[in-house]
């Protein structure tokens, strides 16, 4: 069960930065929450989906580095 932990969080990272990058409209109201004294913008989410992305990448490429 630990094995699933790095490929799991990969998969998360990568599902909601495309996420994101496709629909910011509907992340406004959770990004309103997380980043309460600033405003949520579509620029702001799309800055975090595309961080997002790029950790999944360095998981992904953690978990090619373990293996090999």
């Amino acid at each position: 069960m630990q094995s699933l932990g790095v490929p799991l969080m990969a998969q998360l990272c990568l599902v909601f930065g495309v996420a994101g990058l496709f629909w910011p409209e509907k992340f406004v109201a959770v990004f309103d929450v997380l980043m309460f004294p600033w405003p949520a913008s579509h620029r702001t989410i799309r800055a975090n989906s595309i961080a997002s992305i790029i950790l999944s990448l360095l998981l992904f490429v953690s978990m090619l580095a373990r293996v090999h």
